[in-house]
């Protein structure tokens, strides 16, 4: 008797506890899909961030990391990226550079990034002068490029989000970087 007793209380509490479930995500919903003003804040446009060590059998250190951003407010300026990323190059016998590069442009497709910017601080010849890194986001498989290779790297002009394809292995169990896709949003043509 007992059991029949409680089981309407039981289906009560269940009903009642349902309906504010649903009414909660009913309004959570309604929230996530308003613009500004209801509170929800959109995703950012685009983001490179994390940091790995590259594979070097030698006995280099290499290390890269980024913390590369493009507002949502900037969906369709990748120039206005903000940021920064650093690379530091140990040899085997200790000597070391590095550099700090201050982002001017940000694009992403999928899962790969191209960064630029521009070295604010560094023990190498690139202060002052505008790097690019590739970054493929392959899990725990990242690959990276970057813009200074070939004869003429120390001479070139390098332009706004352009480095090399990502010829470089990030050295096994190193590899965290996260790159957010970017979905510009064209304008139809009108007519």
């Amino acid at each position: 008797m007992s059991r029949i007793a409680f089981a309407p209380t039981r289906t009560r509490v269940l009903a009642v506890g349902a309906a504010l479930l649903i009414a909660a995500v009913v309004t959570g919903g309604a929230s996530a899909a308003g613009n500004g003003a209801s509170g929800h804040t959109p995703r950012e446009a685009a983001a490179l961030t994390g940091t790995a060590k590259l594979y070097r059998p030698a006995g280099d250190d290499i290390t890269f990391s980024f913390d590369a951003h493009l507002a949502a407010k900037d969906n369709m300026d990748p120039e206005a990226a903000y940021g920064t990323f650093t690379f530091k190059h140990v040899f085997p016998n200790g000597t070391s550079g590095w550099a700090k590069a201050k982002v001017d442009c940000l694009v992403t497709g999928g899962k790969v990034a191209v960064v630029t910017g521009v070295v604010t601080d560094s023990n190498t010849p690139f202060k002052g002068k505008r790097v690019g890194v590739t970054v493929n986001d392959l899990g725990k498989h990242d690959r990276l490029g970057y813009s200074w290779i070939g004869k003429d790297a120390d001479t070139q002009e390098l332009p706004k989000c352009v480095s090399s394809a990502p010829f470089e292995k990030v050295k096994e169990g190193t590899g965290d970087f996260k790159v957010l896709p970017w979905q510009p949003v064209y304008e139809q043509p009108k007519g």
